[in-house]
């Protein structure tokens, strides 16, 4: 039966990689199929009300329960029943491992079902060769050239593929400390902040800490060591916070004991998040890190009924360009279906500026801090003068290290971006049209002004986007509890109430990312700008104010 092109699903090889020959035809392929929502295919009513949530966001809830999100926007059960017709014609199993075996409901809502059979059962179906390929850190992935291909009687349902590639598709967005000879183990006397000086700092609103709040950090490697948290909190004079993990298709918790990789961003985002908010619950929900364990991940903590998050966290990210336009929409769709239900996203904007760390020396931004529906966040470099008052200043090391930001190649300009007093920039690649700008606020992320943290044993400071994302998420935390109520979708709210009130928010005006040389970058500036976005928060409790009055 011949199939129909899945646009969007087109794959290249990574920069520098290199195929070193083709999938045994008997070896087994797991992967995500991503299904339609036959009740709103446009996604016209989701929009919708996502308008109606942001417009009563401060007064009357509008948000949806997880049972009428699959409800009212989940997959049909007859399209369940023609994939599992899909996966016995074509030599699938349906998979039921811990994650997917859940009621209808949550199913339906998420809109995914999980499959395995040989890479012969896999190209047949989806018309393409199974190749080996391995990237320029030696790591070995499967991948296939061009776009997929859907049988015929299965394309109006099938609204994507996800895991027949199976390459590296994000990294943390951090930087350790940086000293003379390279990289420092130990934390030199006197540098960074706790993330509790950087609250205080902020004017983070007091009496509050998050009580009643499920922060969401997703991880796609690493692990951390309780002794380590418990030192840490400790340090602190708090007490150890909540937490727990959900593996998602991955080993889970699994530290690898180097101080600088994977772990570093684990215990980063645990230890910034949950110093700013200590009565907070954190749930670490660790995934392969791949594009299908992406939107595994997401969906699992926007429709995980049993931890119920208010707000996610998400430290790791790549370059638009690296992933597929099918694999940005379904993740995009998630983040969406996110605010709707109430509940805040952050992500990373990236650290190796206006490039995105692609060495094509051509603009890029990143993905998924680029969805309309994540509040991306950038990073500046806060200096504490002796009369304790606050200059921040675009970060930017000029090596390759620096706030990520710019104009998306794929998602269209967001309403909340097109009001007074906004101005989007064109991008600086001329062949991309007008487009989502990213970030849209920021925060201490210069590893010279960065955050003191505990990792496999080691006293570090570590900087980066990645610290910004978790920072906010605690700071939503508290203005919740301030609020009794979740904010959900906060974006909206930042470029109107928020950066509306005078002293909320602080402009950052000097400073660019091009961390090159070569490419220009995008300037600091009055208002919003696409390093820095609305800026960092000036005083929290002036944030908290502004979304209580009228």
């Amino acid at each position: 039966m011949a199939g129909l092109p899945l646009e969007g699903s087109e794959r290249t090889l990574h920069y520098e990689a290199r195929v070193e020959g083709r999938v045994r035809r008997e070896r087994t392929a797991r992967f995500t199929v991503h299904l339609r929502s036959l009740r709103d295919p446009k996604g016209e009513q989701l929009g919708g009300l996502v308008a109606q949530v942001v417009k009563n966001v401060v007064s009357e809830r509008s948000h949806l329960s997880r049972d009428q999100y699959a409800e009212q926007f989940g997959a049909a059960p007859e399209d369940f029943q023609r994939i599992r017709r899909f996966a016995k014609e074509y030599g699938f199993r349906v998979v039921h491992d811990r994650v997917v075996r859940e009621t209808h409901a949550r199913q339906a809502a998420h809109r995914t079902v999980e499959l395995e059979g040989s890479a012969a059962a896999v190209q047949r179906a989806f018309g393409v060769e199974l190749l080996r390929a391995r990237d320029l850190h030696g790591i070995v992935y499967r991948t296939y050239q061009g776009p997929l291909s859907v049988p015929q009687d299965y394309a109006d349902v099938i609204e994507n593929v996800l895991g027949i590639d199976t390459r590296p598709q994000g990294a943390p967005r951090l930087r350790v400390l940086r000293r003379a000879g390279g990289y420092e183990g130990q934390k030199p006397a006197g540098a960074g902040f706790s993330p509790i000086e950087v609250s205080r700092l902020y004017r983070f609103p007091d009496g509050l800490s998050g009580r009643g709040e499920t922060i969401a950090l997703l991880e796609f490697g690493g692990g951390f060591r309780r002794q380590d948290l418990g030192r840490y909190f400790r340090g602190l004079g708090l007490q150890v916070p909540h937490i727990r993990t959900v593996s998602v298709g991955a080993d889970g918790n699994s530290p690898s004991e180097n101080p600088q990789g994977a772990d570093a961003e684990v215990s980063l985002d645990i230890e910034v998040a949950g110093a700013v908010a200590p009565d907070a619950k954190i749930v670490v929900y660790f995934a392969p890190n791949t594009s299908r364990g992406f939107l595994r991940a997401v969906n699992a903590a926007v429709h995980d009924k049993l931890h119920q998050p208010s707000i996610i966290s998400i430290s790791w990210g790549g370059a638009e360009s690296t992933w597929t336009l099918r694999d940005m929409q379904s993740i995009s769709e998630a983040c969406q279906a996110a605010s709707v239900l109430g509940i805040s996203v952050f992500a990373a904007a990236g650290d190796s500026g206006a490039t995105d760390g692609l060495p094509d020396a051509r603009p890029h931004v990143d993905f998924p801090a680029s969805s309309p529906f994540v509040t991306a966040c950038g990073g500046t470099r806060m200096t504490v003068e002796q009369d304790g008052s606050i200059q921040e200043s675009v970060w930017n090391d000029a090596a390759d290290s620096g706030t990520g930001g710019g104009i998306s190649a794929v998602f269209s300009p967001p309403d909340y971006q097109s009001g007074p007093g906004i101005r989007v920039p064109a991008s600086l690649d001329p062949s991309v049209g007008p487009g989502r700008g990213v970030p849209d606020i920021a925060g201490n992320a210069d590893p010279q002004t960065g955050f003191q943290t505990r990792v496999d044993g080691v006293s570090m400071v570590i900087g980066g986007t990645s610290a910004v994302a978790p920072l906010w998420a605690g700071l939503c935390a508290r203005l919740n509890e301030g609020l009794g109520r979740p904010i959900g979708f906060i974006n909206t709210l930042l470029y109107s109430v928020i950066s509306g009130t005078p002293g909320a928010l602080r402009d950052i005006l000097i400073g660019d990312n091009d961390t090159t040389g070569q490419l220009g970058g995008y300037q600091a500036g009055l208002g919003w700008d696409a390093c820095s976005g609305l800026g960092t928060p000036a005083d929290g409790a002036k944030i908290l104010a502004a979304l209580k009055s009228p």
